[in-house]
């Protein structure tokens, strides 16, 4: 320690640092702990001890277990650079409230020979640590974990009452004037939000909704909350990058129950009261309560987007314009894989017809085929066949059954709702007594199983099988039971969704009476109105290729489309066309019996 700091005058060639802090959880204390009081009392202890210059550095509502504040940085960066003489503090807490690392500054200060004095802990370094400074620094972090717990247990009070944890809005809303708790829609930026959710509906991706609303020079959420003093988010955003749309942005917009109007409470978690950063919560954890303000979007649009983001929908590789809006509805109904679309655009290219024997233009193709069929048939190690079906094809039956039921609830709407319910009444009875069968089957083995293991066992101690015998054999027998286990409890689920189900045809009406135009099949109609299509492997026993497609309607389930009882010149037309193909199929069998006959003929002169 050199001369100057041993005879109590300061070096004039360094600064004293004067550091002040105060945090928002004792910001309401008494007037003592505020940073103007702190500089008045620093002031005059550097004027009248004569540690001169000096410099105040400040940090005003920082807890004292965040250690990234920017005046604490600013004091630790000086120091490194050796312009420090000595830092004065009102205490000890100031400087932090974990006592290991303010411990450990202490012994940084001295490396540094820079003299700590805190003034109200009768503390200065020069003087050599006292006895009660560990105890002071352990008592300051036992203050701020305390703290932390009390105010962690309000927040967990209020929250699972579904008080709103932060009245900081989103896009869309801002804070009533009159009520500071209470959000209200924002109508200018709420136009863009519902816009935002109409697009995602019309089957648009999260990047080209960015991408569009940055072309039309829509200001970004960040850049329009901070600049109409709604939050300040003024570290994102910049002047140049304030119509940046980007991906994320958009994803986290359509996925926030908020626009709906529900509070969703303790999304984010901290790990220690010490760790300022938030990190995202199991969803299971969230608490989440209805119409607490005004929802911006319907929950039924909510729901329907969710929906729609469920499945990853890319154009195909050649870009043939956006996405099929039918992928992620179509399933095959043999081995229950989804139904994988195939595009491509008319090309030059000639192809190989082997049963024709010749060559032919490729034409534009759109069409699904099963995934397990394709491909990656290997992998998935499931055999199925190829179930094809055109776009097109599918296109039409989904809007011939959307028309159909449209037309049947605007002619008769009560009658379609009681032919609604009586139908799924039906189904669900037929589908519940299937399940309790398998139920049945699979609790009588597990309690097969228990006596088996229960006579393995007995062999076992009775040496009738080796122990590496009675290890394969039960490590076998436990897994089955485990399987069963699982399998039982997912039937014992549906049985019980069976049960409590009840048909929404009265929903399905509210989406129909939303519709006037049914001219045209939209991507908003097939999310709107489809819950899935199952396509059947083609028949072609008949000489015809004819294959069943069964389209399930969102509320009502599988729904048949009403066909009308045909004339008498409609039934004679098709008794005349299946003699017609009777004909030919016994005419086909005759030339491919003489033609068989005449291949053994010229074998045998052969031979």
């Amino acid at each position: 320690m050199n001369n100057n700091r041993q005879s109590g005058t300061p070096d004039k060639t360094k600064l004293t640092i004067l550091y002040e802090r105060l945090s928002r959880d004792d910001g309401d204390k008494a007037e003592s702990d505020s940073i103007a009081h702190q500089r008045e009392l620093l002031e005059g202890f550097a004027e009248k001890n004569g540690f001169k210059p000096y410099l105040h550095v400040s940090d005003d509502g920082y807890s004292g277990t965040n250690w990234n504040r920017p005046g604490w940085i600013e004091v630790i960066s000086r120091i490194e650079a050796g312009d420090v003489l000595a830092l004065v503090v009102k205490d000890s807490t100031r400087i932090g409230r974990d006592y290991i690392r303010v411990g450990a500054l202490r012994e940084f200060f001295v490396e540094k020979n820079v003299r700590l004095i805190a003034l109200n802990d009768n503390f200065d370094s020069d003087r050599g640590d006292d006895d009660f400074t560990p105890f002071r620094d352990v008592m300051s972090e036992w203050y701020a974990r305390d703290a932390s717990r009390k105010i962690k247990s309000v927040i967990k009070t209020n929250g699972e009452k579904g008080k709103r944890l932060t009245n900081a809005p989103i896009y869309g809303y801002r804070l009533d004037s009159d009520d500071k708790t209470k959000w209200i829609i924002d109508e200018d930026a709420a136009l863009i939000v519902r816009r935002i959710f109409q697009m995602t509906i019309e089957g648009i991706g999260p990047h080209t909704i960015a991408g569009t609303l940055a072309a039309e020079k829509v200001e970004r959420s960040s850049y329009y909350l901070t600049k109409r003093g709604i939050v300040d988010y003024s570290r994102y955003s910049a002047e140049e990058t304030k119509y940046d749309w980007n991906t994320k942005t958009i994803s986290d917009m359509l996925a926030k129950p908020e626009y709906r109007g529900a509070t969703v409470n303790f999304r984010t978690a901290k790990d220690s009261y010490k760790h300022k950063r938030r990190s995202k919560a199991p969803k299971e954890d969230w608490l989440i309560f209805e119409d607490t303000h005004p929802a911006i979007v319907s929950a039924g649009v909510w729901e329907l987007a969710q929906k729609c983001r469920e499945t990853k929908r890319r154009p195909s590789p050649n870009l043939m314009g956006e996405a099929n809006p039918l992928t992620g509805l179509m399933y095959c109904h043999d081995c229950g894989g989804k139904l994988y679309n195939h595009r491509e655009e008319k090309t030059g290219k000639m192809y190989y017809h082997k049963q024709i024997g010749k060559h032919y233009p490729r034409s534009a193709r759109d069409v699904y085929y099963c995934s397990n069929f394709s491909k990656n048939a290997v992998t998935a190690r499931i055999n199925c066949t190829q179930h094809f079906i055109r776009t097109a094809t599918v296109r039409e039956l989904v809007l011939e059954a959307i028309k159909s039921a449209c037309g049947s609830v605007k002619e008769n709407e009560a009658e379609f709702v009681r032919k609604i319910r009586e139908a799924s009444e039906i189904q669900q009875e037929a589908e519940a007594k299937t399940q309790r069968g398998q139920l049945a089957k699979k609790q009588k083995r597990h309690t097969e199983l228990d006596t088996v293991i229960s006579k393995l066992f007995e062999q076992s101690a009775t040496g009738k099988i080796t122990e590496s015998r009675f290890d394969n054999l039960l490590a076998g027998y436990e897994k089955e039971q485990t399987d069963l286990m699982d399998a039982i409890a997912k039937l014992q689920a549906e049985i019980d969704s069976f049960d409590a189900d009840s048909v929404r045809a009265d929903r399905f009406v509210e989406i129909v009476k939303r519709y006037t135009d049914f001219t045209e099949l939209t991507t908003p109609m097939i999310h709107e109105f489809i819950e899935r299509i199952v396509v059947h492997e083609a028949d072609k026993s008949s000489g015809q290729r004819e294959q069943q497609v069964d389209i399930y309607l969102n509320c009502i389930g599988k729904y048949a489309v009403a066909q009308p009882e045909p004339t008498q010149e409609e039934i004679e037309a098709m008794e005349k066309l299946q003699h017609q193909r009777e004909r030919k199929r016994r005419n086909t069998q005759r030339w491919y019996e003489k033609r068989q006959r005449e291949i053994a003929e010229q074998e045998k002169i052969a031979g």
